[in-house]
């Protein structure tokens, strides 16, 4: 049985769930046309900051009409729950195309490195910065064009009330080191992320001291200065386009298209929601459609968090951790 939303949006069916949010195919019967709408989840709708939040990341994605970027339609509330209707991808996102194919072709790597950067330029361009760049937010359409999603804890480059000094936001495998110490964090932020995202591509792992063995050297040296140390020293998202682009016109890469199946039902992508709650990192990515496939397993060197008292103390510990094993 199908709920209504509004009035307007007809909820068919769940597509995903993550900590802080759901994820539905819904019919907006006013555009006449199917959306992912997501909702903040129950137990957390009455929390005051997540609500803002949440709110806040439709409102900033809705600011950013880029072909590279997630479409945010409309931002509103029903029953106590904010929601967010988006664009729906028909396709995979790059970590499933990871899990099939483990690593790319360094041409393969660029097209989609280019289309990652061009989005990040223009979220850049408008005063944001994504702060959680990662193969599950990249969302690869069935034609080639790769999308940006989830600005679930995107920042203000002039800060925001929402966001604390020296808390910590992201996944902890693509922080840059100044974001896992819980500094201010800039757009080279996201071109250090997007730098490892590329070493995952080449090599299967986002391990910024793997050799990029076999990779052209020009591209070698590109994503080596991604991943500098001083945030002052790596290329903005702009010029890492430049870089990786080297023919702009050209048409997206299609090896990178998974095969039709028979009578196969569209695989619908959205978003997921990322957040901090209390002392650690909750994060979620919602797909649908697809079979799942199993993570690849972490290093077994990687200690666990070390548990403290008070929040603030946790995440101080949390910090240090991550610049541990961000390295």
């Amino acid at each position: 049985m199908s709920t209504l939303v509004t009035g307007r949006y007809d909820v068919q069916r769940p597509l995903g769930h993550g900590a802080m949010a759901v994820v539905d195919l819904a019919h907006d019967r006013e555009l006449d046309r199917d959306v992912a709408l997501k909702r903040l989840a129950e137990n957390l709708a009455r929390d005051a900051d997540l609500r803002e939040r949440f709110v806040r990341e439709g409102r900033l994605a809705a600011r950013l009409g880029h072909p590279n970027i997630v479409h945010v339609f409309d931002v509103g509330e029903a029953d106590g729950r904010p929601y967010i209707a988006m664009e729906l991808v028909d396709g995979e996102t790059l970590a499933e195309l990871l899990a099939r194919r483990r690593k790319l072709s360094p041409a393969e790597a660029e097209d989609l490195g280019a289309q990652a950067a061009r989005a990040l330029a223009a979220a850049h361009a408008a005063g944001l910065v994504h702060r959680d760049v990662k193969p599950h937010n990249l969302l690869l359409r069935r034609d080639g064009v790769l999308k940006l999603g989830d600005f679930g804890i995107a920042v203000l480059l002039e800060g925001t009330r929402l966001t604390m000094a020296g808390t910590v936001l992201g996944t902890a495998a693509y922080l840059a080191p100044e974001q896992a110490r819980g500094d201010h964090v800039t757009g080279a932020a996201d071109v250090y992320a997007l730098g490892l995202v590329l070493v995952e591509m080449l090599t299967g792992t986002p391990d910024r001291s793997t050799r990029l063995s076999g990779v052209p050297p020009e591209l070698a040296a590109t994503i080596r200065r991604c991943l500098a140390t001083d945030p002052g020293t790596r290329p903005t998202a702009a010029e890492l386009e430049r870089a990786l682009a080297h023919d702009p016109s050209a048409a997206p890469t299609a090896i990178l298209i998974r095969p039709q199946r028979r009578r196969r039902a569209p695989l619908v992508l959205a978003g997921a929601a990322a957040a901090v709650l209390a002392a650690g990192i909750v994060a979620a990515v919602v797909t649908s459609g697809s079979p799942s496939h199993p993570a690849r397993p972490q290093p077994a060197r990687i200690a666990p968090v070390p548990q403290e008292t008070t929040a603030q103390q946790q995440a101080q510990a949390l910090a240090a951790w991550l610049l541990r094993y961000s390295r």
